[in-house]
């Protein structure tokens, strides 16, 4: 009983939904909003769309849940989060093959089909929270691997993802959870 008023209590305090506004025209900068803060934020290559399609650059349009992270244990040391954070591993990919059965889902490597290494040197990873476009019911082409993570040093724009730095992704963990709503408009 106590471990589920705790759970309950826990996610009283997660946040319902954060905003990830683009800037008006073109580019790939955007806006996050979250309990009143405001944080810059990149979106993808070719802006936004609500007909994402794999390997199009575009960030989806859409509103979509946090279903887990992945962290450099290595690197990182994690603020509070109800947000599910497992650590990378070196043998963490993410398949973005659409002709594969392990479409848009976690794999082993080495994996022959094509897919991203988590454990990446550019640091992209070292917090990456997992959005649930095209998860819970896959379609091929319609896009894999689109999550939350930081920005790359440059500030280039992402592959389809929504990126933020490293100080803003440690000041939004402590008020997301799975239910968590992160909406691009």
């Amino acid at each position: 009983m106590i471990n589920k008023i705790n759970k309950d209590c826990g996610k009283s305090h997660a946040l319902e939904a954060v905003i990830v506004r683009r800037h008006p025209g073109p580019g790939s900068t955007a806006l996050v909003s979250a309990q009143g803060i405001v944080f810059p934020a990149i979106l993808g290559r070719s802006g936004c769309s609500v007909l994402k399609r794999e390997g199009d650059g575009a960030t989806p349009l859409a509103p979509m849940k946090i279903v887990c992270g992945f962290y450099r244990a290595d690197r990182v040391r994690l603020p509070p989060t109800s947000v599910r954070m497992l650590p990378i591993r070196d043998d963490l990919g993410w398949c973005d093959a659409p002709e594969e059965p392990s479409y848009n889902r976690p794999v082993r490597l080495p994996f022959s089909a094509s897919h991203e290494k988590m454990m990446r040197e550019d640091r992209l990873y070292d917090i990456c929270l997992v959005l649930d476009w095209n998860i819970a019911e896959r379609r091929r082409n319609l896009g894999s691997a689109i999550f939350l993570h930081l920005t790359h040093p440059s500030g280039r724009p992402t592959e389809g993802c929504i990126a933020v730095s490293p100080g803003a992704m440690r000041r939004l963990l402590p008020l997301l959870s799975s239910q968590t709503v992160v909406r691009v408009v």
